[in-house]
């Protein structure tokens, strides 16, 4: 769910290392043994800098078949999926300090983010291909029979996933979240996308909406488009042309959504035809990327992807509020309710002109009662952040390398981190899979609460024992 350095459809294709053109099979698989430091019996060794409070604790590289950029993580019991430009790639984190690589799955399409359900994997194309098959090499976008959408993959073998449909959306699928149908038997998936254009025969102007998928989970293979709802029949800001990612917080029927020019959020409470009920604009911020609620739902964390991923935002030469967050708490009724302001907030940690660093992807940690953020960003690496205060986040704890290169830019670093049942797992688009434990007091009863499945864009309430 989350976000690609830059325009998701034109600027990167040539950024697929790995990517050109694979054979004409449907599904190319590699099944890898044990990838971690601890595989070798050596201690592992961090090259990393961090706070008192962190501990990074594994890495597990990229291999050549994933040689493209990392992207998103989504999680299901002792598992994480990772999204790369390529694929996906299957970790087992049930020793979440000697994590395993058990699959990889080989099927490029942009971005490659992901979602999970049960035994189902939802995984987003956003560079059209020749054909559905995850063979089929790239084609120009003003190719009007290009793919682009969701894949739908069957993991119930980690070991051997399986390729079972995909549905073609407009514009592709930058980004996907899942909602949950309220009767136990259909998934519902909100495909974001953007960035439209007359030459483009799939993506035409003005695109102000999003398309809603219908899973039936008795046969996902007949998976459709159910509605395109259009969220800004006014046409929103002048930049605003789509959604770049959505998150939905299903138990309160209740949506975020970042939408280039505009924020925004939703009633989902008929999750087939969510309802924009509220929408803000910030002069400051350049590009609406993702949101995350609190867990009592009464403040939304909005971040602002400044330069695209791509550029140097932590610097002396960008102040404090450009590339960061914007904490807005949550006002009026359900029915009607208002976005008020409280503050910005971003890194105090200057990096250098080398280093890409922007607000980015990031989870609540879930400690009951409190309102604590756990946030990849990019090269700036990852930060832990203390937002009881709306009016006044402070970093309480930090994980951060080295520039990749300290003469030139190359784009890196954590693309999203996450925390799930006790560690913070960190997708880094270059360096691999990084685990962080929290070494923190304060963080500490977040080890009681404990999950089967976790979709970040699908965000959970928690409590205690669960």
């Amino acid at each position: 769910m989350a976000s690609s350095p830059g325009s998701p459809r034109r600027r990167h294709s040539g950024a697929l290392k790995g990517a050109a053109t694979l054979a004409a099979t449907a599904l190319a698989l590699s099944v890898l043994g044990p990838a971690s430091a601890g595989a070798d019996e050596t201690a592992f060794e961090s090259d990393a800098e961090t706070s008192p409070n962190l501990t990074h604790v594994a890495n597990v590289p990229k291999s050549e078949a994933m040689d493209a950029w990392n992207s998103d993580l989504a999680f299901t019991g002792d598992y994480a999926i990772g999204g790369n430009y390529n694929g996906f790639t299957v970790y087992d984190i049930s020793e979440p300090e000697d994590p395993q690589v058990v699959s990889e799955v080989v099927c490029p399409g942009g971005q490659g983010d992901v979602s999970v359900s049960g035994d189902l994997l939802y995984f987003s194309v956003d560079y059209p291909r020749a054909d559905e098959e995850c063979g089929a090499p790239e084609v120009p976008t003003t190719d009007p029979d290009g793919f682009e959408g969701m894949r739908i993959f069957d993991i119930s073998d980690k070991a051997d996933p399986e390729y079972i449909t995909a549905v073609a959306t407009d514009c592709g699928s930058h980004t996907n979240t899942l909602v949950p149908g309220k009767d136990g038997e259909t998934d519902y998936i909100y495909v974001s996308s953007y960035s439209p254009s007359e030459d483009f025969p799939n993506c035409q102007p003005p695109h102000d909406k999003i398309s809603v998928i219908e899973v039936p989970l008795d046969d996902p293979a007949s998976a459709e488009v159910s509605g395109e709802p259009v969220l800004f029949p006014d046409g929103g800001h002048e930049s605003t042309t789509g959604c770049h990612d959505i998150t939905a917080y299903p138990e309160e029927d209740v949506a975020a959504g970042a939408c280039m020019g505009d924020g925004i959020l939703m009633d989902i409470s008929d999750p087939a035809e969510p309802v924009v009920t509220e929408v803000v604009q910030d002069d400051n911020f350049a590009f609406w990327h993702s949101a995350t609620f609190t867990n009592d739902g009464g403040t939304v964390l909005f971040t602002d992807e400044l330069g695209g991923g791509t550029s140097p935002i932590c610097t002396d030469a960008h102040d404090e509020t450009q590339g960061a967050n914007a904490l807005y708490t949550v006002a009026g009724e359900a029915d009607d309710p208002e976005l008020e302001f409280a503050s910005y907030y971003k890194i105090p940690r200057e990096q250098t002109d080398t280093e890409n660093c922007v607000a980015h992807n990031g989870s609540l940690i879930p400690v009951p009662g409190q309102d604590f953020f756990v946030q990849a960003w990019y090269q700036g690496g990852v930060s832990v952040i203390d937002f009881n205060d709306p009016a006044d986040p402070q970093e309480i704890g930090w994980f951060d390398r080295e520039p990749i290169d300290e003469d030139e830019l190359v784009p890196g670093g954590s693309w999203s981190a996450y925390y799930y049942n006790g560690y913070v797992y960190s997708s880094d688009m270059e360096r691999g899979l990084d685990v962080i434990r929290l070494d923190d007091p304060r963080l500490r009863p977040a080890e009681d609460v404990t999950y089967d499945e976790f979709n970040p864009q699908s965000q959970p309430e928690y409590r205690p024992g669960r």
